[in-house]
């Protein structure tokens, strides 16, 4: 991911904070399941009797949640009175 973000010219941003804003927006913002989320970030599953039978990856569920958060991302940024806009160059 931090190969990414240097690809992107992002330097001010972490990782953790790239990830922790993906999870707000997917929480806060869409209607995709929790579980969809979680297995789009890659987190174990901490219930051991769930991870035990959860076999499935969720690949056509993550990549509609995928699509939309690449939407999101190239979109304007939304006003919102709690978020600075980051700074861009020219």
């Amino acid at each position: 991911m931090s190969m990414l973000l240097r690809r992107m010219e992002r330097d001010a941003i972490t990782v953790h904070g790239f990830r922790s804003t993906f999870r707000d927006w997917a929480g806060e913002s869409t209607s995709f399941p929790r579980e969809v989320v979680e297995h789009a970030m890659a987190h174990q599953l901490a219930d051991k009797a769930e991870a035990a039978y959860q076999r499935g990856a969720l690949f056509p569920k993550r990549i509609k949640l995928m699509q939309a958060w690449a939407a999101y991302c190239a979109s304007p940024v939304a006003v919102v009175a709690n978020v600075s806009r980051i700074r861009t160059e020219g």
